[in-house]
């Protein structure tokens, strides 16, 4: 606890370690398989797939 106060207050996470400390990598492979589901329940692979094509025919390809 002393720790905490000397340095002032700190988030941690639920490991006990501080929350800045995960590695991006870490961070990607546990949010890429909800960001997947979220995308198949809502229909979000066709949006995405028109927006590429939009952004195609602009872009002139």
């Amino acid at each position: 606890m002393a720790d905490v106060t000397r340095h002032g207050r700190k988030a941690f996470a639920f490991n006990g370690h501080e929350s800045g400390t995960r590695h991006p990598l870490v961070a990607a492979a546990m949010v890429l398989p909800l960001a997947a589901l979220l995308l198949f329940l809502f229909g979000g692979f066709d949006q995405v797939a028109a927006q590429a094509s939009s952004v195609g025919v602009m872009l002139g390809r």
